[in-house]
């Protein structure tokens, strides 16, 4: 037999290869989360509003009124990062949604304007191409390659402070209590 002949191999050979491999030989089990973020960016990108889970590697958000002084925080994050990160204005409800980098909800401590969430909840991105109103479009377009930072965002919101305070609306609006 050649060394180039191939080589066959019965069902019982394969089980006996593969059945050592163990847990390698499973989809991890992240991979699944990672198909439901593509599909979403995919979904987004293709002009259409999109539901995502908050938190995983995506990102937190850090939802503010959307009043004036909520729009000179914008102005502000636009000086700090040179160009501020992605925000969400939904002026239905009056809010601004700010995208935060993920675990930002666990290390976000009480605020008195400002509330951040993580998962288990969701958010619904407007179509990229949405940039006014009447429905929730992007203030501050998502680009690949930033998010609001955490930290000097709070910093400005409690400088700022923005009203109304969006916790009673929050509560109501999903339930829980902040």
């Amino acid at each position: 037999m050649s060394a180039l002949a191939p080589v066959m191999l019965t069902g019982e050979t394969m089980r006996h290869l593969i059945e050592p491999a163990g847990a390698a030989r499973r989809p991890a089990a992240d991979m699944a989360d990672l198909a439901e973020v593509i599909r979403t960016l995919l979904a987004v990108e293709a002009r259409r509003d999109t539901r995502v889970r908050l938190g995983g590697n995506l990102f937190d958000v850090v939802i503010t009124s959307s009043g004036p002084e909520a729009y000179a925080a914008v102005a502000l994050m636009d000086e700090i990062q040179g160009g501020c990160g992605p925000v969400i204005d939904a002026p239905e409800i009056g809010w601004l949604y700010w995208l935060v980098p993920p675990g930002s909800a666990d290390r976000w401590t009480p605020h008195s304007h400002a509330v951040c969430l993580s998962a288990p909840h969701t958010i619904t991105l407007p179509s990229l191409n949405r940039n006014r109103p009447p429905l929730p479009y992007w203030f501050r377009r998502s680009t690949s390659d930033r998010l609001v930072p955490a930290g000097p965002l709070r910093e400005t919101l409690e400088h700022l402070r923005p009203e109304p305070t969006p916790h009673a609306a929050i509560e109501a609006r999903l339930g829980i209590t902040l």
